[in-house]
């Protein structure tokens, strides 16, 4: 095995953080094997483990790794808020809301969500706020988890009128799409609309309001002709 799994990096991860005394697990049992962490013996006859120099250089690579798609993300989002703004929209990023979705049992069920991008229209109407949520996703493990967990992606249909994903192009296919939700494919020099999003009429409840309220909205983007 010359490359380690999520689960094989986690353990990685977690042996450099801790002390190191063994789970005698399969898991453990590979990572031996593939050489990326070692046995140490004791004075009192204990066994510990300790990450290897292998074992490093897969959690640097990680890393790297991580950082990259946490870059490509931030920058997607940023993309998107951009353009909300533009199109004279109010926007904020990394909101905690909660939302309230029927349960099996007739009760509520309430269900936190963070939407990479929330806005609404710069009106004084209410009827006229429009909600949208845009929630970004440049790689496909990313959007097809989201895509298996519907409790979430429910929460956000709850929390708006119009729900949009946003993928980097060439993770996904639009047909992949559930048509819910509308779609935007980030290029590299522009976002392509591969199809509008369904507009339900949705008022922002009281909860969204405090949430709102308690929070910042995006500055507004610099624009390019002020300075002249």
């Amino acid at each position: 095995m010359s490359t380690p799994t999520r689960v094989h990096l986690q353990r990685l991860r977690l042996l450099w953080r801790s002390a190191g005394w063994p789970s005698q697990d399969l898991v453990e049992v590979e990572l031996l094997a593939a050489g990326w962490v070692e046995r140490l013996q004791e004075a009192d006859g204990r066994e510990r483990l300790r990450v290897t120099d292998a074992g490093i250089a897969h959690i640097a690579a990680s890393l790297t790794r991580n950082r990259a798609a946490r870059d490509a993300h931030e920058s997607l989002v940023e993309r998107v808020a951009t353009e909300m703004q533009r199109a004279g929209r109010i926007a904020w990023r990394g909101l905690a809301l909660r939302a309230g979705l029927p349960g099996e049992d007739g009760k509520m069920l309430w269900v936190n969500a963070m939407p990479d991008v929330y806005s609404i229209r710069h009106s004084t109407v209410e009827d006229y706020l429009e909600p949208a949520i845009h929630e970004i996703k440049v790689s496909r493990a990313d959007l097809l988890g989201e895509l298996r967990r519907p409790a979430k992606s429910a929460a956000y249909r709850a929390l708006c009128g119009q729900c949009w994903f946003v993928i980097k192009a060439g993770i996904a296919q639009p047909e992949e799409i559930p048509p819910d939700y509308g779609l935007l494919i980030g290029h590299d020099s522009h976002l392509e609309l591969a199809r509008p999003a369904p507009k339900r009429a949705h008022k922002p409840d009281f909860a969204t309001w405090m949430a709102l309220a308690r929070a910042t909205p995006l500055p507004a983007p610099e624009d390019p002709q002020s300075a002249l």
